[in-house]
């Protein structure tokens, strides 16, 4: 039978941007990992920089042989309580399958850490930190929102893939990590399966903690594309870039948007959006369609942008079209050419002042599904 371990990130509520912002709570991430001019540690660990924590775990125990226990940290910063309902239950419903069950919460990157350090392989000759996807260690990740399930991504993406000056021969050519074991997702907002669409949601993933459950001991690992950028940092879903004034009407910036060896736009005229998707999230924008078939299992990123035309009608009247232009490839780059550029990626804000760049790693993480 699995071990099983419930990890939830620490409540969102007192961390600037949330978990996943990029702060250093909640599975933020550090400046080592927003610096582009960083690398991964050679060893694949965590960064030196990396937040510890030395206090001793809180056992509150449970009933058959689930055993529940909150890592201790920060708690004015990041205050949680006991494990919520959706946990609970999924717990319960492992247990009465016999798994044996562990619920952790994690307020730093050290003690999500902590956690995926028992997904790690038997040693291998190289020295390189590699993923057991035979073991029987199973996570299941509770996600109050994208974002956290993406910090706990990132903090994978940070074990395990290897400095470019120590790629194995064994790692797929168009890759630049191994497979990532595979993570249940237990969401624990259902509202959020209903007009705002999760990306548990977009996957048809199960939202009931016994079913997550089932998903764990008994689905199967459905592999998909994982995005990669040069700021350190990973996208599940997608990043929606530009911003709106006070009364919601959008903004012109201006950026050059290459994907692949197709120019989107040179930088010369104005954009309202612009879209780098994986899933469907950033596929619409109010009534006009960005994206037109995001598929996080085709191993290519779909790009739109969103360009405001003016035209002349027959009688010389000037009008307004917005004219998206769309492209798919392999990577994608966003260069502003003034001032910040706000964005949205997998729900978390953020600003870009300089190059980004963001590239396809097919089918490198997986979730557990019926």
């Amino acid at each position: 039978m699995y071990d099983v371990v419930l990890l939830t990130l620490a409540s969102e509520r007192s961390a600037p941007g949330g978990c996943g912002s990029g702060g250093a709570c909640c599975g933020g991430a550090t400046k080592a990992e927003t610096d582009p001019t960083s690398q991964t540690d050679p060893t694949g660990q965590t960064d030196p920089t990396g937040q510890t924590d030395s206090g001793q775990a809180d056992s509150t125990g449970r009933t058959g042989s689930g055993q529940t226990t909150q890592a201790s940290g920060d708690t004015e910063q990041c205050a949680t309580e006991r494990p919520r309902v959706p946990v609970l239950a999924c717990a319960d419903a492992l247990i009465a399958r016999g798994a044996r069950v562990e619920t952790v919460t994690a307020r730093s990157d050290a003690e999500i850490d902590a956690v995926l350090a028992r997904l790690d392989g038997p040693a291998r000759p190289d020295g390189l930190t590699w993923p057991d996807l035979d073991g029987k260690t199973r996570l299941v990740v509770a996600t109050a929102s994208d974002g956290q399930l993406r910090a706990v991504l990132r903090r994978l993406v940070r074990r395990y893939a290897p400095a470019p000056s120590r790629r194995p021969a064994d790692l797929p050519g168009n890759r630049t990590l191994p497979d990532l074991p595979p993570v249940a997702v237990l969401p624990l907002d259902p509202a959020r399966g209903g007009t705002h669409r999760d990306l548990a949601a977009q996957l048809g993933l199960p939202r009931d903690p016994a079913a997550v459950a089932a998903a764990v001991l008994d689905g199967t690992a459905r592999r998909l594309d994982l995005l990669r950028n040069d700021g350190g940092s990973v996208t599940l879903d997608g990043a929606l870039l530009g911003a709106a004034d006070d009364a919601g009407r959008p903004l012109h910036w201006r950026a050059r948007v290459e994907v692949d060896d197709t120019i989107l736009t040179n930088g010369d005229e104005p954009l309202l959006a612009c879209a780098v998707g994986n899933g469907g999230g950033y596929a619409t924008l109010d009534d006009v369609t960005l994206l037109t078939a995001p598929d996080p299992t085709d191993g290519q990123i779909e790009v739109a942008v969103a360009v405001p035309v003016v035209v002349r009608s027959a009688l010389g009247r000037k009008r307004v079209r917005l004219e998206v232009r769309r492209a798919r490839g392999r990577a994608v780059s966003v260069l502003p050419r003034e001032g910040k550029v706000p964005y949205l990626d997998d729900g978390v804000e953020g600003e870009l002042t300089r190059k980004r760049s963001w590239w396809i790693e097919p089918g490198a993480w997986a979730v557990w599904s019926i």
